[in-house]
């Protein structure tokens, strides 16, 4: 007999409590790690401080916090390579408005730097909102995507979407044009990878190439600038190899860091000038140690060195390709393709515009530029990559499961 109302449990007998959740349940030592992935990251880190310090002339300051970031990275990317990543979807409303706020607060209260503001000030440490944004919005959005997976061949899907990337895409752009342009290509990410039509990408990338076009060339034209002019110029001097004949006496080229970086490049040779590099050492190649560190480790360690350190990359992208193909869920193989894509084209940008092919943003090279912001967010990304590889693993181990008839 039991109680009207309540068929849960006899009369008499109490309801059964709910099991306590562990800390064996949300953070689990005895998972898997993807050694490839996790070697070819700590790879990159000892590649960043030993080019950091070539960058530098020797310099301890730099050199010890480099080291220290690619430390504390390391240690965040295992923290989180033991949490259950699933756990994340539950969070993406907070940790969206989150990145909003930050991205926010550094506009309100941040430093300026060459006319920029990028980043609060910490004691320590410059906290660059834009760096984390870029791993919270792969978060955020793949779990957004799983969550309207029915309806994700949809314009209606597409377009939520799309402003759910375009809001900290645009609050980015105002400040820091090759971080707006990532969140671009992370949102890309996530909607091939989960499922979008072909044809709506295909609307995406006419509209985005048409807007560009307006941007740099049309409007211009017309009298309205969108963007200052040394921010055209920056963008458009790779069109421009061998110089722009139109700078006024007294004027700074503004393919300038583009030619310095060529030169370096091509005076590393096969096995780079070792200590004997003048470009970087005569102060000749501008921000060596953070947007053209490609160029550095060019002139430094030649063919050699810049082939090996692009390797390593290939091993990531392999790894992380392997990962996607074999996550336990939708949702986390839509992740690992949003951080994929936020790594791939960071790499492909940064040393395309250190090489002369793509145009200069500012886009830091992954752990290997200088920063602590840049190198952690990174690691934040590699953790979560391997958070998916050991639930992917886990999910193998036990095998398929058959529901029980009642």
């Amino acid at each position: 007999m039991a109680i009207s109302g309540d068929t849960s449990t006899p009369l008499g007998m109490r309801a059964p409590r709910r099991p306590r959740r562990t800390v064996a349940d949300v953070f689990d030592l005895r998972l898997p790690i993807d050694p490839v992935l996790a070697l070819a990251a700590i790879g990159l880190s000892i590649a960043s401080v030993v080019a950091v310090g070539g960058a530098t002339d020797g310099d301890t300051g730099y050199i010890a916090r480099q080291s220290l970031y690619g430390a504390i990275g390391i240690a965040i990317a295992f923290v989180v390579s033991r949490i259950d990543y699933a756990r994340l979807r539950d969070l993406r409303w907070v940790l969206y408005a989150f990145m909003l706020a930050s991205i926010v607060a550094v506009a309100l209260v941040g430093r300026s730097v060459n006319g920029s503001t990028l980043s609060i000030q910490l004691p320590g440490f410059s906290f660059q909102a834009s760096e984390l944004g870029k791993v919270l919005l792969a978060v955020s959005a793949s779990a957004v995507l799983v969550e309207r997976s029915r309806s994700v061949d949809t314009w209606g899907t597409t377009l939520r979407m799309l402003a759910f990337f375009g809001l900290p895409m645009a609050m980015v752009l105002l400040s820091d044009l090759g971080s707006g342009l990532v969140y671009g290509a992370v949102g890309l990410g996530v909607l091939l990878i989960g499922g979008s039509p072909g044809r709506h990408l295909a609307w995406i990338g006419a509209v985005a190439v048409t807007g560009i076009v307006a941007v740099l060339a049309v409007l211009p034209a017309a009298g309205v600038d969108v963007l200052k002019p040394y921010q055209v110029d920056r963008l458009t001097a790779f069109l421009h190899p061998n110089g722009s004949s139109d700078v006024e006496p007294g004027q700074i080229d503004p393919t300038y860091q583009l030619q310095q970086a060529k030169n370096a490049i091509g005076s590393g040779q096969k096995t780079g000038r070792g200590d004997d590099s003048t470009q970087q050492t005569l102060g000749f190649l501008p921000e060596n140690q953070t947007d053209f560190v490609f160029a550095s480790i060019g002139e430094r360690f030649g063919f050699v060195g810049a082939a090996l350190l692009l390797s390593l990359y290939a091993l990531i992208m392999w790894r992380g390709l392997r990962i996607l193909s074999t996550a336990r869920d939708f949702y986390g193989a839509v992740l690992a393709a949003g951080i994929l894509s936020m790594l791939l084209f960071q790499v492909l940008v940064n040393a395309g515009m250190n090489v002369g092919i793509m145009p200069i943003t500012g886009i830091p090279l992954p752990l290997v530029s200088y920063g602590g912001s840049s190198v952690l967010s990174t690691y934040l990304a590699i953790g979560l990559l391997q958070a998916i590889y050991a639930q992917g693993r886990a999910a193998a181990r036990r095998g398929p499961t058959v529901a029980r008839p009642d």
